[in-house]
């Protein structure tokens, strides 16, 4: 008997091909037979109704430190995903001298808003080098797991104190070697970080940020001879004929593939590149989210804009139910409308928390697609009030308010557009990363259930496109070519999803990191079963206990 058959399935296979109606059956954890199947398994599923897509490959999280503790790998496995790759934007824990570790847990917490305590508790050291990294996360997993390896983490432990300074010939010898060791033990690839928003805890932009072109591309030579790895990088500068040239030198020396974020920059020149490049047999891949680079503001959350007015001391310390209570009194509410208002330490929050024609509560459907009456501008002109009244009233309510970083034009055509462009791979998930300001490891139910199905503002996305930019083409930037293809001979990662039931839970705060760290989830219905290597890891949105994932060490 076959081990699993799906069975009545509308597949949508991760190619990009019309979805058709059929059955799938697994033997060993692999896809042996889709068609029309007649016969027994041990288990069968019947998706009569159901859709069948394979198991969404997310390429862009930070999960370094949640590996050592949430096997489970949360949210990102309650929405379908079954593959992660973590180590982005230059920041990791290998390698890393003993007794130097809080230097990267700080920039961590910096950078990625991921709790320091929840980090420092949570990790247990047990590696130097970033074999001996792997090697310690190397356990079974209800999703499968891979790694890059960070600039910020081989310019710290080359460099030391030093690494926010030029790095010497020497330094560039050393970390390069440091890169191809890296990746012969399993690092997928290297990543780094040139974007002036990622700054550590004393305001200073993170390590390798200014690295020269040498640096990089000594770096690059590595993955050249490693023969695998991709590289991933965030910069401000993809507009910059001299940024560009160092990425295409990199991308044609090593024949590398290369992916840089383009959410929040046009980045025009990286387009051009791409376009032009790829047709010689590159791959450059500008990254693009679900939705325009965002935050979300709560008053338990890492930004609070109550915090900009000095009465807030009376309450901020109060549980969140008496704060929203407080909100709602005249008499505190007459205290915050004669506060001046206070400036952040960096320009950027402030503007976050304060310009209020960009401030929008969280849309009730969560299309993440508010119109500009629904900002707190907006709202406080329809009531007649001040803002700073319409933002208590919101507050109050206990909705987060949605911030874009750069620019929202009002909907997400442009952010539509910029996923059908030819060359563009789908990331940004930032899952197991910003902890108090978003969730977008749900961006896959997002992906189908809003851009798919119900998105009124604009055109769909067409389902199959959809899939295939979460399944094949993110798997196959990173070299994965055995996954994200319902076909014989593919692994069977899998979702059976009751499309029309598909949706999201509104974000909650919880304190469920180590030594009770927070974070914002987001929770999903209407995955039937979520299936990795052949075992149902998730069925109707509960863990079966099934860990069959597995750590993906690159280049074998």
């Amino acid at each position: 008997m076959d081990d699993l058959i799906i069975t009545g399935a509308e597949i949508v296979d991760g190619t990009g091909a019309e979805a058709f109606t059929g059955d799938v059956a697994v033997n060993d954890g692999v896809i042996t037979e889709v068609g029309s199947i007649d016969r027994r398994a041990h288990r069968v599923i019947d998706a009569d109704g159901q859709l069948l897509t394979p198991g969404f490959v997310d390429i862009h999280t930070h999960f370094d430190g949640q590996f050592c503790w949430d096997k489970q790998v949360t949210p990102s496995s309650w929405h379908g995903i079954t593959t992660v790759v973590a180590g982005n934007c230059g920041v990791g824990f290998a390698p890393v001298r003993p007794g130097t570790e809080e230097s990267l847990i700080e920039i961590m917490e910096s950078v990625e808003d991921i709790p320091g305590v929840a980090l420092s508790e949570g990790i247990p050291w047990n590696w130097e080098s970033f074999g001996e990294y792997l090697d310690a996360i190397d356990t079974p997993y209800s999703v499968d797991i891979g790694t890059q390896v960070g600039h910020v983490a081989i310019r710290h432990y080359v460099m030391g104190e030093r690494c926010y300074d030029d790095a010497t010939a020497d330094d560039i010898a050393r970390m390069s070697a440091l890169t191809r060791q890296a990746l012969a033990d399993g690092a997928m690839g290297f990543s780094t970080s040139r974007f002036f928003g990622h700054r550590d805890a004393k305001g200073e932009v993170i390590p390798g940020t200014n690295a020269n072109a040498d640096e990089l591309i000594a770096i690059g030579e590595a993955l050249r001879d490693a023969g695998h790895g991709t590289i991933e990088l965030v910069s401000d500068h993809l507009q910059e004929p001299e940024e560009l040239a160092w990425i295409e030198h990199i991308a044609t020396q090593t024949g590398r593939p290369l992916t840089a974020l383009v959410n929040a920059n046009p980045a025009e020149g990286l387009w051009e590149m791409a376009d032009r490049l790829n047709k010689e047999g590159m791959q450059i891949r500008p990254q693009v989210g679900a939705r325009p680079a965002s935050l979300l503001l709560s008053l338990d959350g890492t930004l609070n804009p109550m915090k900009q007015f000095v009465s807030y001391r009376e309450i901020r310390d109060l549980p969140i139910e008496e704060q929203r209570r407080r909100l709602r009194d005249p008499e505190f509410r007459a205290k915050i409308m004669a506060d001046e208002q206070r400036k952040a330490r960096f320009p950027e929050a402030t503007a976050f928390t304060s310009t209020w024609h960009k401030m929008y509560p969280l849309p009730e459907d969560l299309s993440y697609e508010p119109t500009s009456a629904e900002s707190i501008a907006g709202i406080a002109e329809a009531r007649g009030c001040h803002v700073r009244e319409a933002l208590m009233d919101v507050m109050a309510e206990g909705r987060p308010i949605l911030v874009f970083v750069g620019a929202y034009p009002g909907d997400l055509d442009a952010q539509r557009a910029a996923l059908q462009r030819d060359n563009s791979v789908f990331g940004l998930s930032d899952g197991g990363a910003h902890c108090g300001v978003l969730c977008d490891a749900s961006v896959p139910t997002y992906m189908l259930a809003y851009m798919s199905r119900d998105r009124s503002r604009g055109p769909l996305l067409p389902l199959e496109f959809t899939v295939h930019k979460m399944t094949q083409d993110t798997a196959r930037l990173y070299g994965m070519q055995d996954r994200g293809v319902v076909a014989p001979g593919y692994k069977a990662d899998l979702n059976v999803i009751d499309f029309e039931a598909l949706r999201l839970d509104p974000p909650e705060m919880v304190h469920d990191l180590p030594a009770g760290g927070k974070r914002i989830i987001q929770k999903a219905h209407g995955y039937t079963a979520t299936i990795n290597r052949g075992e149902v890891t998730y069925e109707n949105g509960r863990h079966t206990g099934a860990m069959p994932g597995r750590l993906i060490r690159g280049g074998r």
